[in-house]
């Protein structure tokens, strides 16, 4: 695949809410590097938080290996009839449905080093003898997210912006929710780096933020609540659909933000089968009972009528 991550995004904040969004996002483990722009450890600066009238996805950056990837790019988009500006080794262009600004630009792949994983013991397996698990259980600080997964927004009409990403852009699909025409859509290795679903506007669902392990997840995760409870969204738990733990918290803006872990990993296309329902589990194999601001936000009123109700 010529695409190799999603290496950025912008997302729009209030103004009233701009300055609690970035303490929150410093205490998520990501470092600000300039008021409000965030690196993740691996991933270089990778967030951009900007005023606007409510929040909001409004950009976000695919990286790609070569030039030729952004000719055929353009040449794909321009036989969907939609514009996209060429400059130097970045690609422009606007998904019309949920107006979210794209830019394909010629980036090194990302390679990632790992912690190591944690010597875990079960029946007839030991790992770790005559030793405590320290680096899960006396942590010495919070961990960090390694790097932004994906992004989930909705559409007035998912399977036209399915087909920007996917006819246009070259992201594959993962798995799809034909049921409620949702698409688990790639520009990686992994399982889904965009999620569009419908929806009666567009808007930002959340973002999610790769941890090294479970038990970062659930450490990151129970700190930020233990700051402030009402932070907490859903988790902990772990979801059928992508394979990957998860705890979702709320920022001040209203968007989720996810920390996950374990995502399912598709580097053989001929290997990997879309799967088209809806596991019978549904949203997730185990975890909480899904919560219905998860589903239906409690802003989502305000966010139809450009925050007039």
């Amino acid at each position: 695949m010529s695409l190799h991550r999603l290496s950025h995004i912008e997302v729009g904040v209030p103004a009233s809410a701009l300055d609690a969004t970035r303490g929150f996002y410093r205490e998520f483990g990501l470092a600000e590097l300039a008021p409000g722009r965030f690196a993740t450890s691996d991933g270089g600066e990778q967030l951009a938080l900007v005023a606007a009238p409510q929040r909001a996805l409004l950009a976000l950056t695919v990286g790609v290996d070569d030039a030729d990837d952004l000719g055929r790019a353009g040449v794909a988009l321009a036989g969907l009839g939609l514009p996209a500006e060429r400059s130097g080794e970045t690609l422009r262009t606007r998904e019309p449905l949920t107006g979210i600004r794209v830019t394909l630009a010629v980036e090194r792949r990302l390679v990632q080093k790992s912690e190591g994983q944690l010597a875990t013991n079960g029946p007839g397996r030991t790992l770790r003898a005559n030793a405590r698990s320290s680096a899960a259980v006396t942590r010495a600080e919070t961990p960090r997210p390694h790097r932004l997964s994906h992004v989930v927004t909705t559409s007035t009409d998912a399977a036209s912006s399915r087909r920007f990403f996917v006819d246009g852009l070259g992201f594959h699909v993962s798995d799809e929710v034909p049921a409620i025409g949702a698409a688990f859509l790639r520009c990686s290795t992994d399982h889904h780096n965009v999620l569009v679903q419908p929806g009666p506007f567009a808007f930002l669902h959340h973002t999610a933020w790769e941890m090294e392990d479970v038990d970062a997840v659930g450490s990151a995760g129970a700190a930020l609540v233990a700051a402030d409870p009402s932070r907490h969204a859903w988790g902990l738990g772990r979801h059928g659909i992508g394979s990957n733990y998860f705890w979702y918290l709320r920022d001040p803006a209203g968007n989720f933000a996810e920390y996950t872990s374990d995502l399912d990993v598709i580097d053989d296309e001929e290997a990997w089968r879309v799967a088209a329902s809806l596991p019978a589990h549904g949203l997730a194999a185990w975890g909480p009972p899904v919560p219905r601001e998860f589903l239906a936000p409690p802003d989502i009123l305000a966010l139809a009528t450009g925050g007039k109700s």
